[in-house]
């Protein structure tokens, strides 16, 4: 562990001006503050803060950092609060603490929720600090190096899994490459034991039999470039494990099979002799097409420079060669954290490119489950390169569209896509891009998402805004409903109800507002007792139990006190021929006699049934085709109001214009009713097709 006087000195090496007495102060506080408290390893709990501090001093960072890193335990793991922290430290120091605090406080919530909400946290607290995130990978990569100490199997599973799910990507997100590294290691070590110790023992033979092989080659390549006149620096290494790993596993191979295990860089003087040696080596060597790539001309997302090829070398061995000036090589280990370094007069504001579309699909994710995926989308895949017509260009993952390519390029410019053109020629919007594509969308003025498109995009940010429009629009078609229905409710009221009566009505239902009451109601979240009851206490005091009289539902043909159910596969009413399904220890499932599971062959002994003289109120389920034009869905609603036809759910299957189509259940009185209410919309030039399911 680091000393007082070791962690000041390593500050003041790089940073003469910094307060020496901050840095002290914040050292004593965070000894004193955590006192006997002891981590796993046994050690001081203070051990780990210190040593955090530690590591952002390697990268260099300014002092404000390094006191957050001391701090950062203080206020979730002890009696301090923020309002100490800021009276004794600032209030840079105490808003940087805050942040990392509060992504450290969803420890105990459930798996899903809790990394969804870490990500959620993080990306708002990154979007007005990057600070935040480097002190909490910091934090991270310190509790992987100590993380065989937890004695339960199943937390270390869980801590590594967050960590190469969530942590390491961010890492390479912002270009902190030897912490993605290192993190990726450690938590392969825990995740997949058994390949870790395989690949790494196969690793340590080809060491010891090939002797100095790696030496050798590097040895090799800088003699080349040195009789060009060039003057760099090489080595070389094997491949990380994990990343060997998931070489074997994308594409099915055998250890033996992976033939790029060596990795060598080049660090040249200056841009040029980067492709000077690119061309020499080129020369010496023959390189593996496909293999090539130009981070200096297109830098990746988070900064990276440099350049990559293959190059097969004696014995029919490939190995991949990086060739980068070494100001590249700093800000590509390093990434972010580098731009960050005290002597850097701009400090970045944390506001890239990628983080602004993190923060957007934050706020479109509908839940936790779609965060995580939106999230996952955004932080993982290789990338490809498109440009726009005047030359612009975009980043986007493998098997990205021009959907996709519209939403990156902006928001609104994906909502109003209708059309896109790839290096000139008109191709369908479900195209996957290649790398070099010139991408022209476009737009139409009342052009909308469409649900469809949620078959072929590939980023979180189209995904979610995809998902948001369309809920949206569904929304807006379910209050529509409601309010056809919120009117037939209202015929049936004692008084007459105005706008203050339905604002009463939403707050005693504990809705927010009117369109969320008319929502409820299309929705059929609440029923009409309820609405009714909300809108006028004691309306519905001498009302008959309409919900029961509704659903007296009985059969002919079952023994006395036996239970059934009325198939979900079929919806038979009263009318329909029934038949009944006896299974050993269940009640009797109910089926028209024409249902098509019955065609399937089914292991259940069947029983002659018939309705009993009074059932009414059984479920009809029926698929409505409507033209997508203004009033459509309102009309239908219409059509089951005027045949008296309670709507239980309603749901949009299928969006492909100008058609929309959805399944609705309702309640019926018989299949008379039911087939009257088919007529009825198939009548109306709102309803392009209507059947029963």
């Amino acid at each position: 562990m680091l000393r007082q006087y070791e962690l000041v000195e390593r500050v003041k090496a790089y940073d003469p001006d910094a307060d020496e007495a901050l840095l002290n102060r914040a050292y004593v506080y965070t000894v004193q503050k955590h006192g006997s408290q002891k981590r796993a390893s046994g050690d001081p709990y203070f051990s780990h803060p210190v040593e955090v501090a530690g590591l952002m001093t390697d990268l260099k960072l300014d002092q404000e950092t390094i006191v957050t890193a001391l701090l950062h335990d203080t206020v979730e793991d002890t009696l301090a609060t923020i309002e100490d922290i800021e009276k004794n430290f600032g209030p840079d120091v105490a808003k940087l603490v805050d942040g990392v605090t509060k992504l450290s406080k969803i420890e105990q919530l459930a798996e899903n929720e809790r990394v969804a909400e870490n990500l959620r946290k993080f990306f708002l607290a990154m979007s007005e600090d990057i600070r935040v995130l480097l002190v909490k990978l910091g934090d991270r990569l310190h509790n992987m190096r100590t993380l065989h100490f937890i004695k339960s199997p199943e937390k270390r599973k869980r801590i590594a899994r967050e960590t190469m799910d969530i942590y390491a990507p961010l890492a390479e997100r912002v270009g902190m490459y030897e912490y993605m590294r290192e993190m990726q290691l450690l938590a392969f070590e825990q995740l997949e034991p058994e390949a870790y110790a395989t690949i790494t023992g196969r690793l340590e033979q080809i060491r010891s039999s090939e002797g100095g092989q790696v030496d050798a080659i590097a040895l090799k390549i800088k003699q080349a470039l040195a009789a060009a006149g060039m003057k760099v620096e090489v080595w070389g290494r094997e491949k990380h494990p994990y990343s060997i790993w998931k070489k074997m596993a994308e594409r099915h191979v055998s250890f033996e099979q992976i033939t790029d295990i060596m990795a060598f860089r080049v660090l040249a003087e200056s841009v040029g002799d980067c492709y000077s040696a690119l061309g020499v080596l080129h020369q010496a060597w023959q390189f593996v097409p496909g293999r090539f790539k130009d981070y200096i001309s297109t830098p990746k997302t988070n900064g990276y420079r440099s350049l990559h090829t293959s190059l097969i070398f004696e014995n029919s061995m490939r190995v991949e060669v990086q060739i980068r000036t070494r100001e590249m090589h700093r800000l590509n280990e390093f990434g972010l954290a580098a731009h960050w370094a005290y002597k850097q007069g701009d400090k970045p504001d944390g506001q890239v490119g990628w983080l602004r579309d993190l923060i957007e699909i934050v706020d479109s994710s509908h839940d936790a489950e779609e965060l995580l995926e939106h999230t996952r989308l955004a932080i993982y895949q290789d990338r490809i390169f498109a440009f726009t017509p005047k030359g612009a260009l975009f980043q986007l993952p493998k098997g990205a569209t021009p959907v996709d390519f519209a939403f990156a390029v902006h928001t609104d410019l994906g909502a109003h896509t209708v059309g896109a053109k790839i290096n000139g020629r008109h191709m369908p919007l479900r195209t996957p891009l290649n790398n070099g594509d010139v991408v022209e969308i476009i737009k139409g003025a009342n052009a909308e998402p469409q649900l469809s498109w949620l078959a072929f995009v590939v980023t979180g940010k189209a995904r979610a805004s995809i998902r948001r429009s369309v809920r949206a629009k569904e929304r807006a078609e379910v209050v529509t409903i409601g309010r056809e229905l919120f009117n037939q409710i209202a015929e049936r009221l004692p008084a007459k109800v105005g706008k203050k009566a339905i604002a009463s009505a939403a707050e005693r239902l504990d809705l927010e507002d009117e369109e969320d009451l008319m929502y409820a109601i299309g929705a059929a979240k609440v029923d009409d007792r309820e609405v009714m009851e909300a809108l006028v206490p004691g309306s519905t005091v001498d009302l008959p139990d309409e919900p029961t009289q509704a659903r007296a539902i009985s059969i002919k043909g079952l023994t006395p006190g036996m239970g059934f159910t009325l198939a979900e596969c079929c919806h038979p009413v009263p009318g329909d021929r029934i038949v009944g399904l006896r299974r050993k220890g269940e009640g009797v499932e109910v089926h028209a006699i024409d249902c098509m599971e019955l065609a399937n062959g089914v292991d259940a002994d069947w029983i002659d049934l018939s309705w009993g003289e009074r059932s009414q109120g059984a479920v009809g389920r029926l698929r409505v085709v409507l033209y997508h034009r203004l009033g459509t869905l309102a009309e239908m609603a219409g059509i089951f109001a005027k045949n008296r036809a309670n709507v239980i759910t309603l749901e949009q299957t299928e969006l492909d214009d100008p058609f929309h189509t959805y399944e609705v259940d309702m309640e019926v009185q018989d299949l008379a009713h039911l087939t009257r209410i088919v007529s009825a919309l198939r009548a109306s030039d709102a309803v392009a097709e209507a059947e029963r399911i």
